[in-house]
This record gives C-alpha cells, structure tokens and sequence, in this order.
C-alpha cells in the first residue's frame, strides 16, 4: 500500500502568511499616507521660490515692490508670471491674511514693508503643511 501524499497548504501555514502580510501592511502603509501632503509642501516651496524671485526681479527693474495686496495683474502684465498662482492646499488665488487666501505677504526684517511672499497653511521654517494656520 502505497501512501497518500497530500500537497496543500494547512491552516496554520497561511495564517503565518497572513500575519507577515499584515505586518508587512502596517508598516509600509503609514508611509504614503503623508505622500499627498509632502508632493503639496513640495509644490509651494517650488512656487514660492519662484515667485519671490520674480518678486525680487520686479522690484530690481522698477525700484518698488508689487501691489500684491489687490491682484497679481502688475506680475502678470509685466510678463514676470503666466498667471495668477494657486495655493495647491486650498486652491485659492489671492493675497491676504485669512485661511482662505492662498498667499500671504511677509515682513522678514521687521521693517514694517513686506519684503517676501508666503503660502497659507504653510510652515516655511519647516517646509510643512500646518492647517489652519497661516
């Protein structure tokens, strides 16, 4: 008599593979739970480099600072920008002091003049998303 061989898989066998997966799972998927808001902290960082350079470069040709505090038409008609610029976090265009604004003006010498320009809901010091804030 010849015996039986079975080729299957017992219980305990995928329960242990099961455990590994899950494991495998908890620590891998906390890592692409910030991706969204890392590509977003990215994204303003690029754009404000941008602007404030081309900030900078209308204020070199015209000795003043833009009037961002209406609109960003003198940027835009002086061929410095394409467009008005979104705030990738909340999508907004304007220039202001409430969470809704998508930028905020800046005074980083104190001087009582802004001299730079900042993203709502962005930490520049860190490079981090902070909602709520601005």
């Amino acid at each position: 008599m010849r015996k039986q061989v079975r080729k299957a898989f017992t219980l305990v066998e995928i329960l242990i593979v099961v455990v590994i997966l899950g494991i495998l799972a908890a620590i891998v998927v906390p890592q692409f739970t910030n991706a969204t808001q890392d590509a977003q902290a990215g994204n303003i960082k690029a754009q404000l480099d941008t602007l404030n350079n081309q900030i900078e470069l209308f204020r070199a040709r015209q000795n003043a600072y833009p009037d961002l505090a209406t609109n960003w038409d003198e940027l835009v008609d002086g061929g410095y920008i394409k467009a008005a610029p979104r705030n990738p976090f909340n999508g907004a265009t304007s220039v202001g002091s409430a969470a809704t604004d998508g930028w905020h003006l800046v005074d980083t010498n104190s001087d009582g003049q802004w001299d730079t320009l900042g993203a709502t809901n962005f930490d520049e010091s860190t490079g981090l998303m902070t909602p709520g804030t601005v």
